[in-house]
């Protein structure tokens, strides 16, 4: 897909992996949408970039928000393209260590944002694409985000885990269900990467979770994930495709 004449939303775009999505689209003449929670953040990012980015601030999984977001984007051009990279995680267990039971409702808090709210960018965001026009055979394109934990979640990532594997299983699904409509869906698996979460934490566990991956053996770079979506945006080929993009890591179950 040529990145010319459209626009684009980017969930979780004020930071991270979707701040790094954002500076990529900008560099290639795409306008783009911020849906973020942090105002802070996000007009921070549009001071950066003026008229070539719009925030708002919006809840992934409420209908009407992300509503306006795509509002917004359509008043610029014609949306094709989505990166979803909103979420978070939060430790649960199925047996808390004190013998209690795992919160059910931070377990379906985490598992809302994540999976439901993936869906619901994608199912509102897909429906505005499938009324643009044809170019070059494609409407649009959108890039999910799960994680390696999708494949070998850790003790205590089983809200987080059970929510990307979800993402994973309905990358394909949701690829079949827009060919018709000649739209692509492609997740990114991320393994160990360098973002606000793990630069929070002291340099020389930032070094030791680095030393884990195998080749290269240190954090992705943001920009890396960013790259990755572009070219997904780009490949009219790559459809119904998860990609692990993690070095080789295989995570330990602790």
């Amino acid at each position: 897909m040529k990145l010319t004449n459209m626009s684009a939303v980017v969930t979780g775009g004020a930071s991270g992996l979707g701040l790094a999505c954002v500076r990529r689209l900008v560099e290639r003449g795409v306008d783009v949408v911020i849906a973020d929670l942090s105002e802070e953040r996000g007009n921070a990012v549009v001071d950066e970039f003026g008229g070539k980015v719009r925030f708002l601030k919006a809840d992934v999984t409420d209908t009407d928000q992300m509503n306006a977001v795509y509002d917004a984007a359509e008043a610029i051009a014609p949306l094709r393209a989505l990166v979803h990279c909103a979420g978070l995680g939060g430790p649960v267990r199925v047996v808390e260590k004190d013998g209690s039971p795992g919160s059910l409702e931070k377990y379906e808090s985490i598992v809302r944002i994540n999976l439901i709210g993936t869906f619901n960018a994608l199912r509102l965001g897909a429906a505005r694409m499938a009324k643009n026009e044809l170019v070059d055979g494609e409407r649009g394109a959108c890039v999910l985000t799960a994680s390696v934990a999708a494949y070998e979640g850790q003790i205590g990532q089983i809200p987080y885990a059970s929510a990307k594997a979800g993402i994973v299983g309905m990358t394909l699904v949701a690829a079949r269900d827009l060919a018709q409509r000649a739209i692509r869906v492609c997740t990114i698996a991320p393994g160990l990467f360098d973002t606000p979460l793990l630069a929070k934490l002291p340099e020389n566990v930032r070094a030791s979770l680095g030393a884990m991956v195998p080749h290269p053996a240190r954090l992705g770079a943001p920009d890396e994930y960013a790259s990755t979506a572009l070219h997904i945006l780009e490949n009219p080929m790559l459809n119904g495709e998860t990609i692990r993009l993690d070095g080789a890591i295989r995570m330990a179950p602790r």
